[in-house]
């Protein structure tokens, strides 16, 4: 009897934890599918959220007027289409001393300096804005106006960048400008230009100005082809400029420390890269950013933010972006991530 007793307590053990073994295969069996076919559904489909832009609520769309203005106000050359009744011509001699027109561009802050690296910055990010959300501003009638402020930002550079490795990266005095409290349309002061150039390298300012038009090439990929390439061509060979000739640029030209100081170049080799690989689609630039340089894109760095100065987590949103699975690149631990899809712009 106690045998039998004992037999059965055995028997229905054993059921019981062939039925736990069951119940665990089958949630981990579903979890899997799940996660499977969720993150299938993301690699396959484009990455950035999109949503109607019928829902676009009117404050937003009034602050996002009040905010394109910005650049109206900044702006220096001969104006075109422009919206702001107490802004005029003004910065029309700027590059003539090297027989270059510099006019257009933006000055900076409040003053009337022309400073390369944050403008070129300013640049990279609102084209980024444009192709991230173009859609939500053409639904308020703002996206031909951030495409002619892209483009007066663009022009200038395009200007600055006279030979293969020579690049205009300042105009104006700034501790002349700075003692001075009037409107640029009346300015008189002497406003000379710094370059870089391959005894003097800035590879920070160099890429920062190549991944602003290399992302403004992609803007206007579809509406103008020849001006598109012109950007790409540029963007291309400050690249190669910046790679072969590093340098710090407020290291080379010391007299510059006191604006935009940089801390190092490295982020902005790689910004630029990841944005030519997204213009060109060619697998050097995945490279030279994932496999040659894997150590420094992975390293999520400190500090963290995303500035004029700091660009790798900007770097790695964008491929994020381009491809959910390069999340594997980081839990991975750096070099050989790879398999990026095709750029998503």
């Amino acid at each position: 009897m106690e045998s039998k007793t004992k037999l059965t307590s055995d028997s229905s053990e054993w059921h019981w934890w062939l039925l736990v073994a069951v119940i665990a295969v089958l949630v981990v069996g579903a979890a899997s599918i799940t996660i499977w076919r969720d993150f299938h559904e993301l690699r396959h489909k484009v990455p950035r959220i999109r949503r109607p832009p019928g829902g676009v609520m009117q404050k937003y769309s009034d602050a996002l007027h009040v905010s394109t203005q910005f650049f109206d106000v900044q702006k220096s050359g001969k104006l075109e289409n422009n919206r702001i009744k107490w802004r005029g011509d003004s910065g029309l001699e700027d590059g003539k001393d090297d027989n270059l027109d510099l006019s257009k561009g933006l000055y900076d802050a409040g003053d009337h300096m022309k400073f390369g690296f944050p403008m070129a910055f300013t640049a990279t990010v609102l084209a980024w804005s444009i192709l991230e959300y173009g859609q939500h501003m053409e639904a308020v009638n703002e996206l031909k106006h951030a495409q002619e402020s892209l483009k007066w930002i663009t022009d200038y550079l395009i200007n600055a960048h006279p030979s293969d490795n020579v690049l205009y990266i300042q105009v104006g005095d700034p501790d002349i400008d700075h003692k001075c409290w009037e409107r640029p349309e009346t300015s008189t002061e002497k406003r000379p230009t710094i370059q870089v150039n391959s005894s003097y390298p800035g590879s920070d300012v160099a890429c920062e100005t190549a991944a602003a038009m290399a992302a403004a090439s992609l803007v206007f990929k579809n509406q103008d082809s020849g001006y598109s390439k012109l950007l790409l061509d540029h963007a291309q060979k400050l690249f190669e400029f910046a790679n072969s000739y590093p340098g710090v640029y407020s290291k080379s030209i010391p007299s510059i420390q006191d604006y935009y100081k940089s801390s190092g170049f490295v982020d902005e080799l790689l910004w630029a890269a990841s944005w030519l690989y997204h213009a060109t689609g060619d697998g050097y630039y995945i490279d030279y950013v994932t496999v040659m340089h894997g150590n420094a894109f992975a390293n999520w760095g400190n500090p963290t933010w995303f500035s004029w100065d700091n660009k790798l987590p900007g770097i790695q949103v964008i491929f994020l972006v381009s491809d959910p699975e390069f999340i594997f690149f980081f839990w991975g631990g750096g070099v050989g991530g790879g398999g990026l899809g095709k750029p998503s712009f």
